[in-house]
């Protein structure tokens, strides 16, 4: 019983671990766009970021999004690596 458990554990562990990990011989360019006007007081803009999709990276715009008390968002990013350009999500921290 423990052994079936610790080997679904690994499992999961080592399917997790390669999800979303795709890679890109060469860094995408961000595409020109307008930024549309805030909707009003307590929003932030949210830069746009990458997803893979089809078997390769889908630009989606960014958005006005209400402020979080105390957080603030931080932009994603790409990252050089040995195998390729990785994209690195935004997402919201202290």
């Amino acid at each position: 019983m423990m052994k079936n458990f610790l080997f679904a554990l690994g499992l999961v562990l080592l399917l997790s671990s390669c999800a979303g990990s795709y890679y890109v011989t060469e860094q995408p360019a961000e595409p020109v766009y307008v930024r549309p006007v805030a909707p009003g007081a307590g929003f932030i803009w949210i830069d746009g970021e990458w997803g893979w999709s089809g078997g390769r990276y889908v630009y989606r715009n960014g958005y006005w999004a209400h402020a979080r008390p105390g957080h603030s968002w931080h932009r994603g990013y790409w990252d050089r690596t040995p195998h390729g350009y990785r994209w690195h999500h935004g997402g919201w921290g202290r």
